[in-house]
């Protein structure tokens, strides 16, 4: 049975109407642009507070350069600035595809909040309960990947595949056999496992798709070698198509003395039903701002976990926390590779990461995996109905489609990413692709477990409605945004290293001096 006879009996509920947005739009300068010289805001200390003096090797010749505001202007700043974005708490977010954007359940940050005054040098011995955190959720995410340890120490998923290609990298030259200097990869795994390899200096083999939309086994086969350092893989794929032989990919690359490495960024399909050690992977990583609920926070903080076979634990980044049955403590493995961040890692979002899995619970954790799938194949079976809307590969997926307009661009000239911009004029947004566009004029879809199905009903229809404005007129598509705090952007500079200005001074230097 295909998708779409699968729920070809759900009942069809009256279409509600769209939703009237309109952005708000604040001319705000940045905060330096509103610093006057004597503005001072106040913050009140605790009850009964002792006055800190810090010793005079550690005060500042001259006060730091930062704005001078009253908290009154420093308030409205920001919640302008706040009314200007979109985001998982206002919006239907299922069009960050394969970012897993989901509900962050707010006790959480109460959780987050309550370390907020701890420093990152105490003593072990004053921070017993943050370690005991730290371990635990090691202990977790190695039972969920099947692995012997993890590490959490990396700052974001990219991070923590860097790590673990610095340990493939140690691994191999313990053991005599640091001139493997290849990286296999595929060409719809993340493109952050082509990028970090390609960073400690491997060359990178990709695989293509075959006809159904795997990896190409047999061009896994020609490609491994004596030269073979790792395959690393996402599964399931970007795509959201899950690679039944997966097993036999890692047996291929174990067969020539090669690691596995399985990028689960998106597991949130898996959970509970299938773990990477099981198909025989030496290592992995988990995004703990994806799969496990601490947000994506306009793209940091994040966290990475990485999850490694016995074999690897002393390679691992260190410190590691530690655990004698009364203590917890801090070392560093034998052979590691070294700090990857500083400190433990991030720690508010450990905080948040570990209170969802105690509430969630083991079951818990299955149960978001199976209502993620269920969604995403809901959510495509709508999609598939919009004239002009297709899916390459006729299958089912596991969390996440990657669809194309092609059709209906070649019809009405309009091109993805201009859909999804004036989606945008609806409250939502969608992803579109990596590059390059192997799907030709993609957009990537995750709904996650948190998502209702009148939610997935109403990003439907408003998909629906800009195709049928495509048709009807394309250059009104083309025009868009029209209800959003920004415009068109010119997007010249961005080719252009001397334009770009990553802080204020550089802006300043470069384009106001």
């Amino acid at each position: 049975m295909n998708t779409a006879e699968s729920f070809a009996e759900l009942p069809v509920a009256p279409k509600p109407p769209l939703r009237r947005f309109h952005q708000a739009r604040w001319d705000e300068p940045i905060i330096f642009e509103l610093s006057a010289p004597g503005r001072r805001g106040l913050a009140v200390p605790e009850p009964g507070a002792p006055p800190v003096e810090l010793p005079e090797s550690v005060r500042r010749a001259e006060p730091p350069k930062l704005p001078e505001m009253s908290q009154l202007h420093v308030l409205r700043h920001y919640l302008r600035l706040s009314q200007e974005n979109l985001g998982v708490d206002l919006n239907i977010d299922v069009g960050q595809g394969t970012c897993t954007m989901k509900y962050s359940p707010k006790v959480n940050d109460r959780f987050a909040a309550a370390i907020a005054e701890l420093h990152p040098l105490q003593h072990e011995e004053t921070v017993q309960g943050v370690l005991e955190i730290y371990w635990r959720l090691e202990r977790m995410l190695a039972e969920i990947s099947g692995m012997s340890r993890v590490s959490l120490q990396p700052g974001s998923g990219s991070a923590a595949i860097y790590a673990n290609i610095a340990m493939i990298r140690a691994y191999h030259a313990a053991n005599g056999e640091g001139h493997r200097d290849q990286v296999i990869t595929t060409m719809f795994s993340h493109p952050s496992n082509a990028a970090c390899a390609k960073t400690a200096g491997y060359e990178v083999i990709t695989l293509m798709p075959d006809a159904d939309g795997y990896p190409d086994i047999e061009a896994l086969r020609a490609a491994v070698g004596p030269r073979t350092a790792a395959l690393m893989i996402t599964n399931p794929e970007d795509t959201g198509i899950f690679n039944p032989r997966i097993r036999e990919f890692v047996e291929l690359v174990h067969s020539v003395g090669g690691l596995a490495c399985y990028d689960q960024a998106n597991a949130n399909g898996i959970l509970g039903i299938t773990r990477a050690r099981d198909a025989g992977f030496d290592l992995c990583h988990f995004n703990l701002h994806k799969t496990f609920s601490t947000p994506h926070a306009c793209g940091g903080p994040a966290a990475g976990a990485c999850g490694v076979s016995a074999a690897l634990e002393p390679f691992l980044p260190g410190p590691v926390v530690t655990f004698d049955g009364a203590t917890y403590g801090m070392e560093t493995p034998p052979s590691s590779i070294g700090k990857v961040r500083p400190f433990l890692g991030v720690t508010p979002n450990i905080v948040r990461a570990y209170a969802w899995i105690m509430a969630m619970g083991a079951e818990g954790l299955r149960q978001v995996a199976e209502t993620a799938v269920l969604n995403n194949n809901y959510l495509m079976h709508k999609i598939l109905q919009i004239p002009g809307a297709s899916a390459p590969w006729d299958k089912r997926r596991v969390e996440q489609v990657r669809y194309s307009w092609q059709e209906l661009s070649e019809e009405t000239g309009v091109h993805s990413e201009e859909i999804g911009v004036r989606a945008a004029d609806f409250g939502v947004h969608y992803w579109t692709s990596h590059h390059p566009y192997l799907v030709p004029e993609p957009f990537t879809l995750e709904p996650t477990e948190s998502y209702s199905k009148e939610d997935l009903d109403e990003y439907a229809a408003i998909l629906a409605h800009v195709a049928s404005e495509a048709r009807t007129d394309p250059e009104f598509v083309k025009g868009a945004p029209y209800n959003q705090s920004v415009h068109k952007i010119d997007t010249t500079s961005l080719d252009d290293p001397k334009a770009w200005a990553p802080t204020w001074r550089a802006y300043v230097r470069k384009h106001l001096s």
